[in-house]
């Protein structure tokens, strides 16, 4: 099954790509390789500290969001989904509390939903890391890179 018809299958809805929120773009293609730029929630009360201010429970909700956003720069820039080879490698930063351990809980809401909608091609090597700050105080920013068709 195409990763396309895999999205639709599963009632995925993308969001619309956001504008940059600084000098930067959304992704970079070098060969076969595409790497996307670090994103945060687009919800707006996706702000605090997970372990403080912010479940375990709605940081990974949030994650998810994330990963949903990614995805959507993924189709912006390949045209579909289908053009996605591979998951290469996903960085999770989460703004946690000082004494916060369960970073990788977290950014699992978004290494679920790629593997969920890519299936094998959707398993990456991971990071998952406490920041203590993150912009506009969001809960988590997720980069991607990406191997392409």
């Amino acid at each position: 099954m195409s990763h396309e018809a895999k999205v639709a299958e599963l009632g995925l809805e993308l969001p619309a790509v956001p504008a940059p929120a600084g000098n930067y773009v959304h992704a970079v293609r070098t060969g076969n390789l595409l790497y996307l730029a670090g994103k945060g929630p687009i919800d707006g009360d996706a702000r605090g500290k997970v372990g403080t201010d912010v479940s375990v429970e709605d940081a990974y909700q949030h994650a998810r969001q994330v990963g949903l956003t990614l995805m959507a720069v993924m189709k912006q820039e390949l045209g579909s989904l289908d053009n996605v080879k591979q998951i290469v490698k996903v960085l999770g930063m989460v703004n946690a509390a000082a004494d916060f351990g369960q970073q990788p809980a977290v950014i699992n809401g978004c290494s679920d939903l790629f593997v969920e909608a890519f299936g094998d091609a959707g398993r990456h090597a991971r990071s998952a890391v406490g920041m203590g700050s993150l912009p506009n105080q969001i809960t988590v920013e997720i980069e991607v890179i990406v191997e392409v068709e």
